[in-house]
């Protein structure tokens, strides 16, 4: 894998695509700014290289482009902060400006470009917006884990018009690195956990896991469609009726596979999707009607804390209940500690998609795992065995660089 490590930036002026695409509030203010974190120790080696960096990114799916709530702007004054430096802002990331901008930039000095996604040719990967991009630039890094599997334009075109100094950054590296540990080299037993609402969203993945895996722990909303393949009354709990037929696939392949299949056996139940909800614990295969399961129950917790906790690789995908909402996150609470637990006993940890990795923040745990995941979409898609397109143009040679 060819990575900066071993590159030196002395005097060049480096490109590196990021994933900025950061949550704000109402007020512009970052709610939560790991992914920008995650990019800095990238960053300060160009700086302290004596390179002169160039920062690109896009920024949430503006429609009207260009619109106020999506410009990068908002990310400065955090980036300046974390850099220990001014970051320079150029309002568009083309454009002769831009690129005056960037030809005055001298060794240690940063600039910002704007959100790439107010041009059309970006989601479209057009080689001549890529071209544009590339003229900034005397090396490309691509650090946007999140971003890597998309073919846009400033992920994977551009990097053909840098045939020979093109390379990971050290996100983008520990990610893909977390990957192949988790595929490849993981140890024994292997436990996935996937939970989240839907079932459609995982196939892929635990076909893919089917044959690596020996637990195979479902929990959820997904859970209650695999207990209503199997005759359970699951009251008013959210089903994919079309996917019942999945589920009874995935069982019978589990036991053709000698996969430990776990599904929830008790649930927390609400009489409404709400927090202050009347609720109760109860079978997960006898939910009375008129009440939908938000979690799972403290039995399903302690089995499957065990599972967890006698593990040496542990993927986790998704919570298994309503975490968002108090009433409904212990059961959330208690994987995430059994996963912290096995952690500490020696057991490799990947928690990977929105979710799940919303929750091990919210709970403070980040650095009681061994990775956590920037890139839910990219996370998933390589999870499934998929080549992602931003990490193949860094990987593959260029026979002819476009004219």
């Amino acid at each position: 894998m060819k990575t900066i490590d071993n590159y030196n930036f002395k005097n060049k002026r480096a490109l590196v695509r990021v994933d900025f695409n950061v949550p704000l509030d109402n007020n512009f203010n970052i709610t939560d700014d790991t992914r920008i974190r995650a990019a800095i120790p990238t960053l300060k080696k160009i700086l302290n290289d004596g390179g002169e960096l160039i920062i690109m990114s896009h920024f949430g799916r503006p429609k009207n482009l260009p619109e106020t709530k999506f410009s990068l702007i908002h990310t400065v004054p955090l980036l300046s902060e974390l850099l220990g430096r001014p970051v320079q802002f150029a309002k568009d990331c083309i454009g002769a400006a831009t690129r005056t901008m960037a030809a005055n930039l001298k060794p240690g000095e940063v600039l910002l470009l704007e959100n790439v996604r107010f041009h059309a040719e970006e989601t479209k990967g057009s080689d001549s917006f890529a071209k544009e991009l590339a003229s900034l630039g005397d090396v490309y890094v691509n650090d946007a884990f999140g971003a890597a599997h998309r073919a846009h334009a400033s992920t994977t075109t551009v990097a053909k018009f840098f045939p020979n100094d093109k390379m990971f950054g050290y996100l983008m590296a520990h990610e893909l690195e977390s990957i192949d540990k988790l595929l490849k080299q993981y140890k024994k037993p292997f436990t996935a956990i996937l939970g989240g609402a839907k079932v459609s969203g995982k196939i892929a993945i635990i076909a893919n896991l089917m044959d690596k895996v020996d637990n195979l722990v479902i929990g959820g909303g997904m859970a209650y469609t695999f207990v209503k393949a199997k005759g359970g009354n699951v009251g008013s709990s959210l089903v994919e009726e079309d996917r019942i037929q999945t589920a009874l696939q995935i069982y019978e392949e589990a036991g053709k596979k000698g996969v430990n299949l776990y599904i929830p056996t008790d649930t927390v139940v609400a009489d409404a999707f709400a927090n202050d909800a009347g609720r109760k614990t109860c079978d997960i295969n006898n939910i009375p009607d008129g009440w939908l399961g938000l979690d799972i129950g403290p039995a399903s917790e302690r089995q499957f804390g065990a599972v967890i906790e006698a593990s040496s690789t542990i993927l986790w995908n998704g919570p298994m209940g309503v975490f968002e909402m108090s009433n409904f996150e212990h059961g959330t609470r208690a994987i995430a500690d059994a996963v912290v637990s096995a952690t500490q006993k020696g057991a490799y940890s990947l928690i990977g998609g929105g979710d799940s990795v919303a929750a091990i923040n919210k709970y403070k745990l980040t650095d009681k795992v061994s990775c956590v995941s920037t890139g839910g979409g990219a996370m998933l898609e390589g999870l499934e065995g998929q080549v992602l397109p931003g990490v193949k143009a860094v990987e593959e040679s260029v026979e002819k660089i476009p004219e």
